[in-house]
């Protein structure tokens, strides 16, 4: 039986980028406790239970997919940075989305605004640009560093949705090599 594929180990000037594994829990559930993480996400903090499923979800997209998310970790000290990459939520968005992987960046209170989520992202859609021709973001309208970051990682509007009976913004991206190749 095949290896499933896993997380390839990415790395920046500050920062390693690497699948999730059981030891993140904590971290993870610490971030999903911080009101300055949820406060854009879902308003609420998230349970260990639920950081625990969504941990395994992360895993299980790299098995599924061949593509997923990473942990970011400030290379010098371990402290995680936070959570980025891709996912196939078939969230409930109308109008829908499913039709590209979706890119997510979560960073912790303390990372915000220190250019690491830039950092990340470039190095996760270097890897992405190569494997899939387009991505898509959502993001809430409030939140306007969020959106300021995906512009300027060449994310567009492609329009407002609604999620969850609240409006969300759909950002479309597509590879420098798809673009070209039109």
């Amino acid at each position: 039986m095949p290896t499933p594929p896993s997380a390839p180990t990415l790395t920046t000037a500050r920062l390693t980028l690497t699948g999730h594994t059981a030891a993140d829990l904590d971290d993870c559930a610490a971030m999903a406790a911080d009101p300055r993480v949820y406060a854009m996400l879902t308003g609420q903090p998230r349970s260990r239970e639920d950081v625990w499923i969504r941990l395994l979800r992360s895993i299980g997209q790299w098995t599924l997919f061949g593509y997923g998310s990473w942990i970011a970790r400030d290379t010098a000290t371990g402290q995680l940075i936070g959570e980025l990459g891709l996912i196939k939520a078939r969230r409930a968005i109308e109008p829908s989305i499913d039709a590209t992987p979706e890119v997510g960046w979560t960073l912790t209170g303390d990372a915000q605004g220190r250019g690491y989520a830039s950092e990340a992202l470039a190095a996760i859609l270097a890897w992405t640009d190569a494997r899939i021709p387009a991505t898509t973001c959502i993001i809430d309208p409030a939140n306007a560093p969020s959106i300021r970051l995906a512009e300027r990682l060449g994310y567009r509007l492609r329009t407002t949705g609604t999620y969850r009976d609240a409006p969300i913004l759909i950002l479309d991206r597509a590879a420098p090599d798809a673009i070209s190749a039109r």
